[in-house]
C-alpha cells in the first residue's frame, strides 16, 4: 500500500514510457469531490433565501413607514448630532489618551501611578454612571473658579450654564474613551523595536522628533485596527446618551415610535443608519491603514 498522496498508477495504461518510467503528464487528473461541502452550501443558501423572502414580504416590517422616516428632517438632525458626539468624543479622548499613554511609559513613578489610576477608574465605572455624574455636576459644584491653588480665585463660571447636556455628554464620552485609547496607544508604542530609539539617539535626533517622526508612524500600524474598533464602538455607544434626553439618533427614534407606535420600522431606521455610517468608517479605516502600511511587506 502506498503511503504517499499520489494516485494509484495503472501499469497497463500508456502512461509509462519505453524505459518503464511513469509519464505523469499522461495521467488523468480527477478532482476531489466534496459532497458534504456542497450539501452545506445548498442548505445555507436555502436558509438565506427564506430569510430574505420573509424580510421583504413580511408586512410587519412596514417598509412604507421606514421609507417615510428614513430621510425625515428630525432623523437627519439626530444623525448629525450622533456624528458630532462621535467626533468630539474621539478627538478629545485620543488626545488625552496619548498623554496618558506616555505618562504610563514615563520613568516617573508618580506619573505612572496617576495614569494607571485614571485608566483603572474610568474603565471600572460604567459609562452611563459617568454620563449621569457629569450631567449632575452642578449639584456638587455651583461654580468653577480659576486662580491660585488653595487660594483666592480670579475667574469663576456658573456650572449650570457651563456644563449643559451636550457638554456633559461630550465630556463623559471623551474621558471614558481616553482610558481605552491610552492602552491602545501604549501597546502600539511598545510594539516598536527599542533599537529604533537607540539609533535615533545615537544620531542626535531630539526626543520629541524621535516620537513624532519615528515611533508614532510605526506604532500606527498596531494602533489603527484597535483604535478603529473603539471609534465604531463609541459611534454606536452614543445611543446611551439618550438617558440625558439628547436628540441623538436612538433617542429621536424612541420619541417618534413612542408617539405613533411603529416600533419595528423606526428601529430599522436607526439600524440602517448605524450600518451605513459604520460601513463608511470601516472604509475610511481601510484607506488610513493602507497609508501607514506603505513600505511594509506581509
Amino acid at each position: 500500500m502506498s503511503l504517499t498522496s499520489d494516485p494509484p498508477i495503472d501499469k497497463t495504461t500508456s502512461a509509462t514510457t519505453a524505459g518503464g518510467a511513469v509519464d505523469y503528464g499522461a495521467l488523468k487528473v480527477v478532482p476531489v469531490r466534496h459532497p458534504w461541502r456542497w450539501a452545506a452550501i445548498v442548505a445555507t443558501a436555502v436558509l438565506l433565501a427564506q430569510f430574505a423572502h420573509g424580510f421583504i414580504t413580511n408586512t410587519g416590517w412596514e417598509w412604507g413607514v421606514f421609507a417615510d422616516y428614513f430621510t425625515a428632517d428630525v432623523i437627519l438632525k439626530a444623525v448629525w448630532t450622533t456624528l458630532q458626539l462621535t467626533f468630539y468624543g474621539t478627538a478629545l479622548g485620543f488626545a488625552l489618551g496619548i498623554v496618558l499613554a506616555f505618562m504610563r511609559l514615563s520613568a516617573s513613578r508618580f506619573l505612572q501611578a496617576v495614569a494607571f489610576g485614571y485608566i483603572w477608574a474610568f474603565r471600572s465605572i460604567p459609562l452611563i454612571v459617568q454620563l449621569l455624574f457629569w450631567f449632575n455636576l452642578a449639584y456638587l459644584y455651583k461654580e468653577l473658579q480659576f486662580g491660585i491653588p488653595f487660594g483666592p480665585g480670579f475667574l469663576s463660571f456658573d456650572t449650570m450654564g457651563l456644563v449643559g447636556a451636550m457638554s456633559a455628554a461630550v465630556l463623559g464620552l471623551a474621558l471614558h474613551q481616553a482610558a481605552y485609547a491610552a492602552e491602545i496607544v501604549r501597546g502600539g508604542v511598545l510594539a516598536v523595536d527599542s533599537g529604533q530609539l537607540e539609533a535615533a539617539a545615537a544620531l542626535g535626533i531630539p526626543r520629541l522628533r524621535q516620537i513624532r517622526r519615528i515611533v508614532l508612524p510605526q506604532a500606527m500600524r498596531s494602533i489603527l485596527p484597535n483604535a478603529a474598533n473603539e471609534v465604531i464602538s463609541l459611534f454606536k455607544g452614543t445611543s446611551i446618551v439618550s438617558v440625558m434626553a439628547i436628540g441623538e439618533l436612538f433617542y429621536q427614534v424612541q420619541v417618534i415610535y413612542g408617539r405613533n407606535g411603529r416600533v419595528v420600522p423606526l428601529l430599522m431606521v436607526a439600524t440602517v443608519w448605524y450600518v451605513l455610517l459604520t460601513s463608511a468608517l470601516s472604509v475610511l479605516q481601510h484607506y488610513v491603514e493602507r497609508h501607514f502600511s506603505k513600505g511594509t511587506t506581509r
